[in-house]
């Protein structure tokens, strides 16, 4: 009887009254399982090259596109899309021109001044900007679903298209040039391919967090292994095993899922990390 009543405590835990009954808990689901798969195809390029500090600045960049559609009373996802776009080719196109750390710099506090100015002309829309700072995962309604959907198969279907080339000139600059491969090209389509995702993660996330999802899983992927299937592989049960964990959490307990997904991803990161090390030590002691 004692173990029946663990066994039932444990499920109520795991499974607890409505999580998979309710509408909005599908939709979350349905949408935090579509942006960790798609966030884990581009984050492998974003860690490859070296970009996180840009996959960081665009969700906030995006939140300034948000803020300024909210006052133009236009569709959210056009002021998110625009600004995520543009904020990213901007980016790509005047780092070869200059340090692109400073560019990124720059575009960001450009943003989030617009930003600032929108959320003032725009004062009636807190909660709003509330949600897009935070992430509002479990207020997403049918439609969203279906955008979010949309975008993840856009963003897919492009990174399947660069992934060759962007390989190629990722790992083997000078080859790649020399066999002419269109390297400006291919920084502007990834720019756009990371302000496509990062389009998905606000809703998620929100803009403060937007880019864990884009940078943990798979820098805790290749900590374990540096063959490519197997980082995108496991980076992606990574990322998904983060974001239902969160929701499950966030569900009990009525705190942001932003807080619980980037705990986890942090938390990850650090145990295999350290299984590593100790690894190593042994290792070494032998």
């Amino acid at each position: 009887m004692h173990m029946m009543g663990v066994l039932d405590t444990l499920h109520l835990w795991l499974l607890p009254s409505g999580l998979l009954t309710t509408l909005y808990m599908w939709h979350a689901y349905v949408c935090g399982t579509i942006v960790a798969l798609t966030a884990t195809l581009v984050g492998y390029f974003v860690v490859l090259r070296g970009v996180a500090f840009m996959a960081h600045s665009l969700p906030k960049i995006g939140f300034a596109g948000v803020a300024g559609a909210t006052v133009l009373q236009v569709p959210p996802l056009v002021g998110l899309l625009t600004f995520n776009l543009l904020g990213g080719l901007v980016m790509s196109t005047l780092s070869r021109r200059g340090r692109r750390d400073v560019v990124t710099a720059l575009t960001l506090v450009l943003a989030l001044g617009a930003g600032e100015l929108f959320l003032t002309l725009g004062q009636a829309y807190g909660e709003t900007a509330y949600a897009l700072l935070f992430g509002q995962i479990v207020g997403i309604s049918g439609p969203q679903v279906g955008q979010t959907l949309a975008v993840g198969l856009v963003t897919t279907g492009l990174w399947m298209i660069l992934y060759r080339p962007l390989l190629f000139v990722t790992v083997a600059r000078d080859q790649a040039l020399a066999r002419g491969v269109r390297e400006r090209l291919l920084d502007n389509l990834f720019a756009i391919l990371v302000g496509l995702v990062c389009v998905m993660t606000v809703p998620v996330v929100g803009a403060l967090l937007g880019f864990s999802l884009l940078i943990g899983p798979v820098a805790t992927a290749s900590l374990v292994t540096r063959r490519g299937v197997h980082t995108l592989l496991l980076a992606g049960a990574l990322g998904l095993a983060a974001i239902w964990l969160a929701l499950l959490l966030a569900y009990d307990s009525g705190w942001p899922v932003g807080f619980f997904a980037t705990t986890i991803i942090v938390l990850e990161y650090k145990v295999v990390y350290i299984g590593r090390w100790v690894k190593t030590r042994r290792a070494l002691a032998i």
